[in-house]
């Protein structure tokens, strides 16, 4: 491609509203361009980028046995209203009626759409395991789109359904498809990017992983231990948080005039934090009060109180909820609720600790001495604590390090949830009909375009990956029309191409400067200058893209010499 006919112009200053360094330079170097908040479209540049992509996916897919599909963007509700998801989902589902009245949506997700595929295509025990997969787009009506391609309303996603007869069956491919993401990544060049455990939400299942590339502007907080052998997303991740107990002393009521928060009481009372505990009400999507006591030293973690309580959505409780169960907003307390009006859940630190200071029920007073086995017997505790930065790891007792994360791709084992919802089943040697036991796997295409730049870029552009830069080569050719500089950057061009070596030639005669940014902005890992005074020597200038130091390259070897860096470079990326 000559950069004279090249669509996609660069631009010299950030855009506006581009706060991470991906978004600067996919709209810097023309590869992207907005059409409305949260939808883009690719330029060419963007789009060889994401072909590229897409068949390192492809073939890592086809290497797992998958099976490439196509499924519609546009579902009827009916598949979502079987599986329950219709209701369940929020806003960020797009439904509508078609011209006859009938219900449709949007796909944000295929699990619905790949299920009644399935179940009229499978049958029989004799046809499993099977994995389908596909790239396809996907919208997801995002409040509030940020971050260029992290996060949009309408993005390509590769999408994978595996269908078994066993947990062990499916645990087995489970770890196979592991392995799969794991090239995947490396092969696109992302150079920082782990596997975590992770919240299934309202994919469903019991076990899930995150693949996360480290990057500063990730969304996503992730807890590491220092070597490496326990990482979780801040949804799910514990602690190895050691408690003292100590004998019980009686229940005494105090008085705390005016003194609501934590912070407050515990300095009233000469206390630290860790001595209180504290009082979040929620409510469910039907109004359900739900009292979370939690130590005043922590904070209750939303995802693992749904994920306890089986709900999808709380809220927190205004002041009248609180009082219409008994409650005191500032000075509540688990004791003495009417338990048909609000459900307590209590955090281990709660049943781990001692005399603890908590709230009366009435204004201006607390009590001390609060012990749960003694003033709450039965109590529901469990794990709801929100993980810290230096807390200790589960596995090793090593400070817990924080880190952030763009969530890149997820695997989950969904079990029955969608398969037994919408009688997809198979029948076994012996007749009898089960339902399928499914996986399925997901990795964002031009989020994984966006994050490879926020791992590999300089204060000029993105610095591209050979396996997946828009071109290989990129020839600036300065005088064009001057001492053979034109005819000779011709020859090499032709060359290149015909060695399979992508090659994108600026032709267009502008001052050295100029040409040089707009390069950097299309980040092509090596670089020819051919000018007047190297060919004067017989001689070429080359560059790598993101090193500062050149060098001189005769003009006889210069397209065997790039031949070889470029096999020794794209085999980094084999995959094997």
């Amino acid at each position: 491609m000559k950069m004279s006919k090249l669509v996609g112009r660069r631009i010299k200053e950030d855009p506006k509203d581009a706060k991470t360094v991906s978004h600067k330079f996919l709209m810097r170097g023309g590869y992207v361009r907005p059409v409305s908040a949260g939808i883009y479209s690719l330029l060419p540049a963007g789009k060889r980028i994401i072909s590229k992509i897409e068949k390192i996916i492809r073939e890592e897919m086809n290497a797992i046995e998958g099976q490439e599909v196509l499924m519609p963007v546009v579902l009827p509700a009916d598949l979502w209203i079987e599986s329950g998801r219709f209701q369940s989902v929020g806003p960020e589902l797009l439904r509508f009626k078609d011209r006859n009245e009938k219900d449709m949506l949007l796909g944000m997700t295929h699990e619905e759409a790949v299920v009644h595929l399935a179940r009229s295509e499978v049958n029989s025990y004799k046809q499993l395991p099977v994995m389908i997969y596909q790239i396809q787009t996907k919208y997801r009506d995002e409040a509030r789109p940020r971050a260029g391609l992290i996060r949009v309303r309408e993005f390509t996603m590769k999408d994978a359904y595996s269908f078994h007869t066993s947990q062990e069956c499916l645990e087995k491919y489970y770890m196979r498809a592991h392995e799969a993401y794991v090239r995947i990544f490396k092969r696109l060049g992302m150079n920082n990017v782990i596997s975590i455990e992770s919240n299934s939400g309202m994919m469903g299942g019991k076990v899930s992983h995150e693949f996360m590339a480290l990057a500063d502007c990730g969304e996503d907080t992730v807890f590491v231990s220092p070597d490496g052998s326990y990482r979780a997303n801040r949804e799910v991740a514990v602690a190895a948080w050691k408690y003292e107990k100590s004998a019980p002393l009686p229940l005494e009521k105090v008085h705390t005039p005016g003194k609501k928060t934590i912070e407050e009481v515990a300095s009233f009372l000469g206390l630290a934090p860790q001595n209180t505990g504290k009082a979040v009400f929620y409510a469910d999507k039907d109004g359900k009060l739900i009292f979370a006591m939690i130590r005043g030293d922590f904070e209750v973690n939303e995802s693992k109180l749904k994920n306890y309580l089986k709900v999808n959505e709380l809220n927190f409780a205004n002041d009248a909820q609180i009082r219409n169960a008994g409650a005191e907003p500032g000075f509540a307390s688990p004791l003495a609720l009417d338990a048909s009006k609000v459900r307590v859940v209590v955090d281990n630190s709660i049943s781990g600790s001692s005399n603890l200071v908590v709230g009366a029920n009435e204004a201006d007073y607390h009590y001390k001495n609060f012990n749960l086995e003694r003033d709450l017997p039965g109590a529901e505790s469990v794990d709801i604590a929100t993980v810290r930065e230096g807390d200790p790891c589960p596995l090793t007792d090593a400070p817990l390090m924080l880190r952030r994360g763009i969530e890149v791709g997820n695997i989950f084992q969904l079990g029955t949830k969608y398969s037994a919802a919408m009688n997809c089943t198979y029948l076994d040697k012996n007749g009898k009909s089960h339902p399928m036991i499914m996986g399925c796997y997901g990795i964002g295409v031009g989020r994984s375009m966006a994050s490879v730049i926020e791992q590999s870029f300089d204060n000029w552009g993105p610095i591209w990956p050979i396996s997946i830069a828009p071109y290989h080569v990129h020839i600036c050719a300065l005088n064009p029309d001057k001492a053979g500089v034109g005819e000779t950057s011709e020859k090499i061009y032709s060359e290149l191409w015909s060695m399979g070596i992508e090659t994108l030639y600026d032709d267009r005669g502008e001052k050295a400067g100029f040409m040089f940014n707009d390069a950097d902005l299309l980040g092509v890992p090596f670089r020819l200058i051919i000018s007047p005074k190297t060919l004067e020597n017989g001689q070429v200038e080359f560059k790598r893209r993101g090193e500062k130091e050149s060098r001189l390259i005769d003009i006889a070897a210069v397209v065997s010499e790039l031949k070889s860096m470029f096999d020794a470079e794209m085999s980094k990326f084999s995959g094997q």
